[in-house]
């Protein structure tokens, strides 16, 4: 046998495996904390566009640099501190800066023009605003308005907060595909 088709050696294989696991662990957290995220939705607020245990993509990265937050979007966000929370939330964009907000007759308006809103669970049982979202922030609720704390609770959203913007639902199998915006 030649020099270069000898067995490796135990600990020289070791030493590689534990290599390429270092490398494989740091592109994985790279990813997960800049680029794309998966996440297992936790409760029922956003019903029924998106059920209790779905599991979304999270884009984190390229709606930051080359693109922007519109009405309808669906973002992953650190609540504000009015919401007296710790983990994650996950809305839709409702209003943007600039806009007036209200909700009335259970209807949600936008600048006086009523939303279409296929996707909520049932209309709003109670009225609120009109109020203008200043700039460098937005305006969220859950699909299920009436089991929802959100920016009519705990007042706007900003912009900063955002982490990510789902992209689609992989899980379960049989709902894989975009949400509804």
């Amino acid at each position: 046998m030649e020099e270069s088709e000898k067995p490796k050696s135990s600990a020289r294989f070791l030493l590689e495996l534990l290599e390429i696991v270092l490398i494989a662990f740091a592109l994985s957290w790279v990813l997960r904390t800049y680029v794309i995220e998966a996440r297992k939705i936790p409760t029922g607020s956003m019903l029924p566009t998106i059920q209790l245990e779905d599991r979304v993509i999270v884009d984190k990265f390229f709606f930051k640099r080359f693109d922007h937050i519109v009405e309808g979007d669906i973002v992953v966000f650190h609540p504000p501190p009015s919401a007296h929370a710790t983990d994650d939330y996950i809305k839709r964009v409702i209003g943007l800066p600039g806009d007036k907000v209200e909700i009335k007759n259970g209807t949600t308006y936008i600048n006086d023009k009523p939303l279409n809103e296929p996707y909520i669970l049932e209309k709003p049982k109670s009225d609120f605003g009109p109020i203008v979202v200043p700039q460098g922030n937005v305006f969220v609720m859950g699909d299920n308005r009436n089991n929802s704390a959100d920016s009519r609770e705990w007042g706007f959203l900003p912009e900063e907060n955002i982490t990510g913007r789902t992209l689609f639902r992989y899980w379960p199998l049989n709902t894989f595909g975009a949400l509804a915006r």
